[in-house]
């Protein structure tokens, strides 16, 4: 589901990789369509590998985004305001999140990639279930 969608430090938004080059990536906007190389100097990371803090281990993205998305009925969070606010918000979907290491501003990127991913219509947490199903469902031999 998030296979090729990055945050790329300094830049506003998420972006999709379209390209390897020599020395870097290309890299597309989600938000603006633009294309632009990446380069090994800036810090990007890959949303498969971010996870968030917990009292007990780390959580992937991934599953924090299916918590949003079931919070939200599959439709867009509308979510703005005060730290509290948010941090009352994250509770709801991740109530074990460590109050500690996850910081407002990280809530707020977690709601805007969402709100983004689900704009673009990237968010497809189906994908993962349907193969699990058929593996389950194939007759033995």
């Amino acid at each position: 589901m998030l296979k090729g969608i990055m945050s790329i430090s300094g830049q506003p938004g998420l972006f999709k990789l379209v390209a390897e080059a020599k020395n870097s990536i290309i890299v597309e906007s989600l938000v603006t369509g633009k294309r632009m190389p990446a380069y090994s100097t800036s810090k990007i990371s890959a949303l498969d590998d971010i996870a968030i803090f917990t009292e007990t281990g780390e959580v992937p993205l991934k599953e924090v985004l299916k918590s949003i998305s079931e919070k939200e009925n599959g439709g867009q969070a509308t979510i703005k305001g005060s730290g509290k606010e948010l941090k009352t918000y994250f509770e709801e979907i991740l109530p074990e999140y460590d109050k500690d290491r996850v910081y407002v501003s990280d809530m707020k990127k977690v709601i805007q990639w969402y709100n983004l991913l689900q704009n673009k219509e990237l968010l497809n947490f189906d994908e993962e279930s349907e193969t699990d199903e058929s593996k389950e469902s194939e007759p033995e031999a």
